[in-house]
């Protein structure tokens, strides 16, 4: 508020540049208001889905174990990185608080968004081989192969994160009060292509394969029929007795298929949740990796302030994202919404 008056009285002398000054003003606590309420939203939301799957027992069992697990990491990235990612635009990208709270806050942001990026990949690959594999893929070695990628997910997420600490470049320059992720040459490559690159590649591929195993298989059996060949049966008495001959003649059975069955459209709303969720992904986080990767490795300019801003809450929002795309088309969550909040009442 200091800050507004102070705008105010060093403009009152030039009534040209007031109204663009105000306007300014009025839009960045417009564009504050917006983060904070991106912030609150995203952890409640997460917490929600957290909180629905802890307390229905039909979904403990896969796929919401790594439901829960890409919910764990966007509720981290809403309560451990926003708010500071917030506090630090605020302060003109100037940190003041420390090395120390750097090094955590950074390790944090790391950590909790390349989880959630290769939680969306299992995620994936899970519906992948839920449709393509159907038969192979039962409850046992599903709920196997879930943990092993859960486990990778976390583990990977954690070396990508704490490399900088073992002295992987620096994230903390003090005489520039300067707070971010190390720009060394080699671990850029290494996190952008770890935390991105990798998992982008595996969704897009899986993808590709789950739209075509559900094309295939939607459009296969459309029209099923069933048309024995006509037989004729004579049956003739002894010759001395009048002759009696019968025929009979099966008739053809068809019957045709109008409509989805039921594991179709389980199938259809799968490859819908998953290319949502795959393509929201995308559009959230390509435009901070692009910049990322080329900034400490290009010496072609300098990506202003203003759109690294852009792009990293753009990415930022993809944790928001997330549990509303899988849970919009889930009729399962959305009964054990109901009954979650119809108990609380």
């Amino acid at each position: 508020m200091e800050k507004l008056n102070l705008t105010v009285s060093i403009n009152s002398s030039s009534n040209e540049n007031l109204p663009r000054r105000l306007t300014f003003s009025m839009f960045s606590i417009l564009i504050l208001t917006l983060l904070v309420m991106l912030i609150i939203a995203t952890f409640l939301w997460n917490l929600l889905v957290l909180v629905t799957i802890l307390r229905v027992k039909t979904f403990h069992r896969v796929p919401h174990n790594l439901v829960a697990s890409m919910a764990v990491s966007d509720v981290m990235v809403a309560a451990l990185v926003m708010p500071l990612s917030l506090v630090n635009e605020l302060s003109g990208r100037r940190w003041r608080f420390g090395r120390v709270l750097c090094d955590v806050w950074i390790s944090f942001d790391v950590l909790c968004c390349t989880a959630s990026i290769w939680n969306v990949t299992a995620i994936a690959l899970d519906r992948y081989w839920s449709i393509t594999r159907h038969l192979e893929y039962t409850l046992k070695s599903r709920k196997k192969i879930s943990t092993i990628m859960i486990a990778v997910t976390w583990v990977l997420s954690a070396v990508i994160s704490l490399s900088p600490q073992f002295g992987w470049g620096e994230t903390y320059t003090a005489d520039e009060e300067n707070c971010q992720v190390s720009q060394e040459p080699s671990y850029t490559v290494f996190s952008t292509f770890g935390a991105f690159y990798m998992p982008l590649s595996v969704v897009l591929f899986v993808y590709w394969k789950i739209y075509k195993a559900a094309k295939l298989r939607i459009g296969s059996l459309k029209r099923n029929e069933v048309i024995p060949m006509p037989v004729v049966v004579q049956v003739k008495e002894a010759s001395h007795e009048p002759q009696v001959a019968f025929s009979a003649r099966h008739a053809g059975v068809a019957f045709q298929t109008d409509g989805e069955t039921w594991r179709e459209q389980k199938e259809r709303r799968a490859a819908l949740t998953v290319g949502l969720l795959i393509g929201v992904f995308v559009l959230c986080w390509i435009p901070f990796f692009v910049t990322e990767l080329l900034g400490p490795l290009c010496s072609c300019g300098v990506v202003p302030p203003l759109c690294k801003s852009i792009f990293l809450w753009l990415g930022y929002s993809n944790s928001f994202f997330n549990p509303l795309i899988y849970t919009a088309f889930n009729k399962s969550y959305n009964s054990a919404f109901r009954s979650l909040f119809t108990k609380q009442r």
